[in-house]
């Protein structure tokens, strides 16, 4: 689905709602796509330090800070990046939290390769890095004279369930990150897309390519993509039952 422009934190409690009926088996896979408001997100490893202003300071900017039980450090998301939230069932056949991790680098990096960015890991730091120097070579973090971060990765996993995801820079306000640490990380800046290239997609065009890009890696399909950007939060988990539901209903009208 893509949702739009929303809040954390309203878009947190629907995710761990999904996360619980998916859990449950109630409901298929299902990957939000989605850009927030300006947040700034606490994940399990963040560390106070990391945050380099005031929450009042951060208040009065219209930045929200939201605790989080993903993993990670500390993050920005803001107008300008694609979220990617997957909630998929990766048992029995992808029990692997590395693979999975590297199926969401993989995603990242296939979004950045028509605009002739190389992207790849880093070792030891997780994400997408681009060298900034040179962002159309062929990526070596080895190699990289200014290795940059252009997109992060925070998940959570329990009972092979997946919630979180992955947020790709496409073209935020860059400034906000320098009133963090980004994910614990000081020796390395943050950049966009924008940082290198004129054409930028929107983050709603990205988001279905992005979600196609992920169904391809987990040999899986997408069935439907619902443009849900007009639903409010409030009422998001009710008319997904709903689209649901009719999709049930259509395939067995189409069976008989």
């Amino acid at each position: 689905m893509w949702l739009g422009r929303r809040r954390y934190g309203p878009t947190y409690e629907l995710q761990r709602q999904l996360f619980e009926s998916r859990k449950q088996g109630e409901l298929p896979d299902v990957v939000l796509t989605l850009e927030h408001e300006p947040v700034v997100t606490l994940g399990r490893g963040a560390r106070p330090e990391h945050l380099l202003v005031s929450r009042s300071e951060l208040e009065g900017r219209g930045i929200d800070v939201e605790a989080t039980d993903r993993g990670g450090e500390i993050t920005v998301h803001a107008p300008g990046q694609l979220v990617c939230y997957p909630i998929l069932g990766l048992a029995p056949d992808r029990c692997d939290v590395r693979r999975y991790v590297k199926d969401l680098t993989s995603t990242m990096r296939a979004l950045l390769a028509p605009y002739g960015i190389e992207a790849g890991e880093m070792p030891g730091l997780v994400g997408l890095w681009v060298d900034a120097a040179r962002p159309s070579a062929a990526w070596s973090a080895t190699q990289a004279k200014r290795p940059a971060k252009i997109g992060a990765i925070g998940v959570r996993l329990s009972r092979w369930v997946s919630m979180h995801g992955f947020a790709l820079n496409l073209d935020p306000d860059l400034s906000l990150f320098k009133l963090i640490v980004p994910c614990g990380v000081s020796a390395f800046e943050v950049c966009s897309l924008a940082s290198f290239s004129s054409a930028v997609p929107t983050p709603r065009a990205a988001a279905e390519l992005a979600c196609a890009s992920l169904a391809l890696r987990l040999e899986g399909t997408v069935r439907s993509f619902l443009d849900a950007s007009e639903v409010p939060t409030t009422d998001l988990l009710r008319w997904l039952n709903a689209q649901l539901m009719n999709a049930s209903i259509q395939r067995i009208d189409a069976g008989k």
